[in-house]
């Protein structure tokens, strides 16, 4: 019997540990180097999402109310998205991805809060951010966010 409640919730463990995703209709960096440079060339603000994709409730639950919504896929062709996740499983990004993501967070995110939007000029100076969300699908605050600082 427990063998049988082993295999049930085996693929339920497995799927928990994939790396999420975000917006397929948004082209997001993985490098704030690249995403400055690609900022200055566009004279486009840069959008900074940190999550972390396998251990953050709040975080999750924005990807799907938000992220993955084509009024998010709309107001953030007016930026540079760059997307900095701290995943608990280490092997869900390579070392130097996760060396990069924690530079970022460090220099832009030091309180560690997730979820965190954060807006930057293409010179790298903090404009404004948005931190947190409370599950219940009113994203009307992130919505402000991006369209203020267009």
């Amino acid at each position: 019997m427990k063998k049988v409640f082993f295999l049930l919730l085996l693929p339920l463990f497995f799927s928990a540990q994939a790396p999420i995703e975000v917006a397929s209709d948004t082209s997001w960096e993985y490098n704030l180097e690249k995403a400055l440079k690609l900022a200055r060339k566009n004279d486009k603000n840069i959008l900074i999402y940190f999550t972390g994709s396998d251990w953050c409730p709040p975080c999750k639950m924005l990807k799907k109310d938000f992220f993955e919504t084509p009024q998010f896929t709309e107001v953030s062709k007016n930026y540079i998205t760059l997307y900095i996740d701290m995943p608990r499983n280490q092997d869900l990004l390579s070392k130097e991805q996760m060396k990069h993501n924690k530079e970022v967070v460090a220099s832009y995110n030091k309180k560690g809060v997730f979820p965190l939007l954060k807006i930057i000029s293409n010179k790298g100076k903090t404009l404004d951010e948005y931190s947190g969300y409370a599950m219940n699908g009113d994203v009307r605050y992130h919505v402000q966010l991006l369209e203020k600082n267009k």
